[in-house]
């Protein structure tokens, strides 16, 4: 009886420890993209000089004390350039992002709830989007429309939701044949019900890891567009705009395009090693 008493009171005292592993690399990530994010909002505050300005008489100027990742083809302040670039690449792809996975994601949900011929018309629908790459709509899109901000969100929103869609709709086709599902179909709920609560939460996890991959493939196809002169239009520039801008002056001025590169692979690097590091809960593995 005494040996029983003290293992539980041994028991008693060991804390349980409930909570979440965060891994070296994804805490890193994730300051990496929080300092980008709050670079993109406060860019215009804390950039030295407007994104317009000349303020090098010597084009593609050197890395100095005055200037810290040198000048453009201008002479216009790099480093002024990449921070207010941060505001056209992450606010764009952010935006984009949203639009694609909400459409997507709620469109998939749908017609997993409804099945039958809206599912499969649905489906073909965006299954023929789909097959045209996604670099050539966007061009025939912009050139056929023109280029703003506006038109870039809803171009890349377009290119993005088939996948989106197809992705909800496969995890939201297994969680539509749970009981728990079938059970609140039976009592009357309504589509929007099952959808809610139901089948959304079931697939956030899924989902928001999937909107990451998304929100990096959005910012490599914005950078690609701008490189081709049908993103963010002068004077102001994303950071592929910037590549394609300075690309004369590799050979001679190396800064003013690996700068900008840099900012684009630390960006997209964060995001997919974030994803990759998801902090998982750890269960007590304490003795009961």
């Amino acid at each position: 009886m005494t040996m029983f008493l003290s293992l539980s009171n041994t028991q008693k005292a060991r804390p349980r420890r409930f909570g979440y592993r965060i891994s070296v690399v994804g805490a890193v990530s994730f300051l990496i993209i929080a300092a980008w994010t709050l670079v993109a909002i406060f860019a215009p505050y804390i950039a030295p000089h407007p994104v317009g300005d000349i303020v090098d008489f010597d084009f593609f100027g050197p890395v100095s004390a005055q200037f810290p990742l040198g000048t453009d083809y201008l002479g216009r302040d790099m480093l002024s350039r990449i921070l207010l670039g941060a505001r056209y690449t992450v606010g764009i792809s952010l935006a984009a992002v949203c639009v694609a996975c909400f459409c997507g994601v709620t469109l998939g949900m749908t017609a997993a709830v409804i099945g039958g011929w809206f599912d499969r018309g649905l489906s073909r629908m965006l299954d023929a989007l789909t097959s045209i790459p996604s670099k050539i709509l966007a061009l025939v899109i912009v050139a056929a429309v023109g280029t703003s901000i506006p038109i870039l969100i809803v171009t890349l929103a377009i290119i993005y939701t088939p996948g989106c869609y197809r992705f909800a709709r496969a995890l939201a086709v297994n969680i539509n044949t749970m009981d728990y599902v079938t059970v609140a179909r039976a009592r009357g709920e309504g589509i929007g019900y099952l959808i809610r609560s139901e089948i959304l939460p079931g697939i956030i996890g899924p989902v928001l890891a999937d909107f990451g991959l998304r929100f990096v493939f959005i910012v490599l196809l914005l950078s690609s567009m701008s490189f081709l002169g049908l993103g963010v239009q002068p004077p102001f520039a994303d950071w592929g705009a910037l590549v394609k801008e300075n690309i004369g002056g590799l050979s001679f001025a190396a800064p003013a395009v690996i700068f900008p590169s840099i900012a684009i692979a630390t960006l997209t690097i964060s995001v997919n090693l974030l994803i990759d590091n998801l902090p998982q809960k750890i269960r007590d593995r304490s003795e009961q």
